[in-house]
């Protein structure tokens, strides 16, 4: 975990890594003592950060590089629209 922490594209970030515990389905809410595990028996490793990413995409190949990681949830240029929930309600955001 720290390796994954450490990498040259979260310098700066204050990225800090955690082993997800509880079940796998509850995103990184602990809700549970135990370890994650998922369906293919694989653990969760949730990344936090005090700031942005400077490039999500140079992040991405360094995780992608990272022996026993199997996917990242960075979707670079994976798709031209989103959608963002805020508090107030949800805003599209579109790629230009």
């Amino acid at each position: 975990m720290r390796q994954v922490a450490q990498l040259p594209a979260f310098k700066d970030t204050g990225c800090r890594a955690q082993l997800r515990k509880g079940s796998a389905s509850t995103g990184s809410k602990e809700d549970g003592p135990e370890v994650a595990v998922t369906d293919n028996g694989n653990y969760i490793v949730d990344l936090f950060f005090e700031k942005k990413i400077p490039d999500p995409g140079a992040a991405a190949q360094q995780l992608q590089g990272v022996v026993g990681v199997v996917e990242h949830g960075l979707f670079c240029g994976m798709a031209t629209d989103v959608l963002v929930a805020y508090p107030d309600g949800v805003r599209p955001l579109k790629r230009v």
